[in-house]
């Protein structure tokens, strides 16, 4: 039995490969007006680092729209997303308003940030070149809506905003506990 998991886990992982490759093959055109191109900090990173084109300071609560300085031409069926870098949000409490922020492919503006300063007490101040995002350059998918009556049914149903909390993951144990100790289905 334990070959067979095993097996599974492999024809398993050679899907996910096949789905996902390592390496993308295309190319995304990169449009600057900043002096400091985007960049991934280290082999495999998702994000690559946007930079800041102005210097401002934000006070407390504060948030501002921030110029990157960047364009950028994505082949169809990608899109891009501004997501905040995560030691400006736990060492500062900065973080972007609407993360993430979507690129679509067929935009040519510069990719602005809107920054929010969440600390209670200290301003921030952003300098010309600080790295205050990251660009995540993905394929996306273009999805078919079709309308119907009712949808299928589910085990979370309708529950909504904290429904897979700790109570409700132990009670849907207990449910699938009672449901297959003894008897056939």
């Amino acid at each position: 039995m334990a070959r067979g998991v095993r097996g599974k886990r492999a024809w398993l992982y050679s899907i996910i490969l096949l789905h996902y490759p390592r390496h993308v093959a295309e190319t995304v055109d990169v449009l600057i007006t900043a002096p400091v191109i985007p960049a991934y900090a280290h082999p495999g990173d998702a994000g690559a680092d946007l930079h800041s084109a102005e210097a401002l300071t934000l006070a407390p609560g504060e948030r501002a729209t921030v110029a990157t300085g960047v364009s950028i031409a994505l082949p169809d069926g990608f899109a891009a997303f501004v997501v905040p870098r995560s030691g400006m949000a736990s060492k500062h409490g900065i973080t972007i308003v609407n993360s993430p922020g979507t690129v679509d492919a067929g935009y040519r503006g510069e990719i602005k940030v809107t920054l929010l300063n969440t600390d209670a007490d200290a301003e921030y101040a952003v300098a010309v070149g600080d790295r205050i995002a990251q660009l995540i350059v993905m394929p996306v998918t273009r999805a078919r809506f079709v309308a119907v009556d009712r949808l299928p049914g589910s085990v979370r149903g309708d529950g909504g905003f904290g429904s897979t909390g700790t109570a409700a993951l132990a009670r849907a144990a207990h449910d699938s506990d009672s449901n297959t100790s003894g008897g056939i289905a």
